[in-house]
């Protein structure tokens, strides 16, 4: 079995980790195809209740995995398949996730690894963060969905300078910006992310799965929309075990224990 993607499935938390040191945790094919197992296999999985996609040994994910690429039968003749199929089924397979996925981006997030990570629901960042959309340095554009989340993320104008340049930011430029959530140090890094995927773990999974329906449909949607989708959650939430629970909990001083149901 291939030791390049490590998934781990503890407290609540799906660890998904890319260990690929020779390309900086370069994406191939038959990796982003285990990833988007991962994924929907987390998605259909109750007890699976939050989601962290990171890359070990100092680095995030590099992007493409050029040489690998490059030696595919064909080369580049056939990228828009393999585009759709692994590339943006990838991220595609992230926003299905109706669970919090977080990204712990320790060292860079470059090129796609920047735009996989702009696509996760928040970021967690190291002091040896950094992020690039480095495409145009080697004569391409965003396709990752980063033109899509890097505007909404940091206003149109300084996404472009990003996208223009291909200038990588540091962690407290990301952090300015809204890049990352927050900073830790790279040596807590692991720890302090598992205990808070494990605090959101804990969490009413319902009520997160309509949180991101909302805000991601807000996003092209007007504010009548908003406001309709957040009678729709509320009144299923109304109804939901979990919504007696939290207020039980309330009642009797206690720290709620939700079922998702």
């Amino acid at each position: 079995m291939s030791t390049d993607l490590q998934v781990l499935d503890e407290g609540g938390v799906r660890w998904i980790a890319l260990e690929r040191p020779e390309s900086k945790n370069g994406l191939t094919d038959e990796v982003n195809g285990r990833i988007i197992d991962a994924l929907d296999g987390a998605q259909a999985d109750r007890a699976i209740r939050c989601v962290v996609l990171t890359g070990k040994n100092g680095n995030f994910c590099s992007g493409l995995d050029l040489k690998s690429a490059a030696q595919r039968p064909g080369g580049f003749d056939n990228a828009e398949d393999h585009m759709r199929k692994y590339f943006h089924g990838m991220i595609r397979a992230v926003r299905r996730v109706e669970k919090p996925v977080v990204a712990l981006v320790d060292g860079a997030a470059v090129g796609y690894g920047c735009d996989l990570a702009l696509a996760c629901d928040l970021r967690l960042g190291t002091d040896r963060t950094r992020f690039g959309e480095v495409f145009v340095k080697r004569g391409l554009m965003p396709d990752g969905g980063g033109t899509f989340s890097l505007p909404r993320l940091v206003g149109v104008g300084k996404a472009l300078e990003l996208m223009f340049t291909g200038d990588l930011i540091g962690a407290d430029e990301a952090l300015r910006l809204g890049l990352v959530n927050r900073i830790i140090p790279h040596a807590d890094a692991e720890a302090e992310t598992w205990a808070f995927a494990r605090r959101l773990a804990a969490g009413p999974p319902l009520v997160h799965a309509w949180i991101k329906k909302a805000v991601y449909g807000g996003l092209s949607g007007t504010f009548d929309d908003a406001l309709e989708t957040e009678v729709k959650g509320q009144m299923q939430l109304l109804r939901s075990k979990d919504f007696f629970e939290g207020v039980s909990a309330f009642f009797q001083k206690r720290d709620p224990k939700f079922s998702g149901e």
